[in-house]
């Protein structure tokens, strides 16, 4: 049973992967309106048995662009002139965007106030600024 491996603990069964080829309208002379080139990978991110939920959550939220109302994601691949440099771009293209939804996402930040001594600090170099400037000005005579 072939497999696509992704990371060390995700790989996905090639039964998973669906994949139609479709004319291009990319580079390919006169051949691109006789040969079907382009490669349309489909991929049920909600049904699919190989990832972890919480994985297939975050790639459907990450790969909204490429949805369906299903939840299929569909990966259109025409960059190359042959059916197999375009099935590997798509298949690829898949694997990336199962290895950045794969990563846990950063913690969130906690909102800290500013030290005193910050904004002493800051007080003090608007004051020399202030001061700088003040004494490049013309003088005032009364």
């Amino acid at each position: 049973m072939p497999v696509l491996r992704i990371t060390d603990d995700i790989s996905i069964d090639e039964s998973e992967i669906g994949e139609r080829f479709v004319q291009s309208s990319g580079p390919g002379g006169q051949n691109v309106n006789k040969v079907a080139t382009a490669v349309e990978l489909r991929f049920d991110a909600r049904r699919s048995r190989s990832l972890p939920d919480a994985v297939a959550i975050r790639l459907m939220k990450g790969a909204a662009h490429l949805l369906t109302q299903d939840g299929v994601v569909v990966i259109k691949a025409n960059r190359f002139r042959t059916q197999e440099r375009n099935r590997a771009d798509a298949r690829e293209r898949l694997a990336d965007l199962i290895r950045e939804a794969a990563a846990p996402p950063p913690p969130k930040r906690i909102a800290t106030r500013p030290s005193l001594s910050s904004r002493r600090e800051r007080v003090d170099t608007k004051k020399r600024r202030s001061e700088t400037k003040r004494g490049r000005s013309r003088p005032q005579f009364d």
